[in-house]
């Protein structure tokens, strides 16, 4: 269920913006329906209908933390398959993240997902890694882990700086965070940006996520300016 939070709009408008426009400078196009506004989406039909029940497009939260520059996440979904609907049989995902410097998702692990996170370009991206133990808590033992095909071992919390181009592969049940370091990637705003890919199994963002501390996935936002761009939990349904 969502919960509120102190995220607002703004902050999702100019997310977005930002998103764009970093997107745009390293020469990464997006599909059209980026682009549509909120009354766009009110006159499209059950044609898009994917794109509404994959939760594809745009997804700026906070899960709920109050604290969008430190735990948060601006994400663009490109495609996505629904495991419970044999309407969409893609069994693979992919999404594009804007990384600003220090700012990631709280750690948690998947319980099915298996994800290859990528730098896409900008500055270094750091990824913290742990493994879990049979009830799904921190363990203290190392683990495997492949960085661009090669296989390493890692102890708890121990990171792994990806440059451009290079990712590595993150299993179901691991713990893990992300995020742009502080220092690299392109100056916007005052605030220097990289650009993650995921590339993945199928994303189920409502019941395959194990956040270690509370956190709402989708966290109720404080509207206090018109809504630019819907997310992708947002879309009004086809008439």
């Amino acid at each position: 269920m969502a919960t509120p939070s102190s995220l607002c709009r703004s902050h999702v408008n100019q997310s977005v913006l930002h998103a764009l426009e970093v997107f745009s400078h390293f020469g990464i196009s997006l599909p059209g329906f980026s682009r549509w506004t909120p009354e766009q989406w009110q006159t499209v039909g059950s044609e898009a209908d994917e794109i509404r029940d994959c939760m594809l497009g745009w997804d700026v939260t906070d899960f709920g933390s109050g604290r969008f520059c430190e735990i948060g996440r601006t994400l663009f979904t490109l495609r996505n398959g629904r495991m419970s609907d044999d309407r969409y049989p893609k069994s693979y995902a992919e999404k594009l993240i804007l990384d600003p410097e220090g700012q990631r998702a709280p750690a948690h692990y998947h319980r099915s997902k298996r994800e290859d996170i990528i730098n896409r370009a900008g500055g270094n991206i750091i990824v913290e890694l742990t493994a879990t133990e049979g009830d799904g808590s921190p363990s203290s033992r190392r683990f495997p882990i492949v960085v661009d095909g090669v296989l390493r071992e890692l102890g708890p919390r121990e990171r792994v700086r990806l440059r451009p181009g290079e990712s590595l592969c993150i299993p179901p049940r691991t713990i893990h965070q992300f995020w742009g370091e502080e220092g690299t990637g392109y100056l916007v705003g005052g605030v220097r940006y990289s650009v993650s890919g995921e590339v993945s199994s199928v994303c189920d963002d409502w019941n395959d996520n194990v956040f270690l501390d509370p956190a709402s996935r989708f966290p109720v936002l404080v509207e206090d300016e018109p809504r630019r761009f819907c997310l992708c939990n947002e879309y009004p349904r086809a008439s």
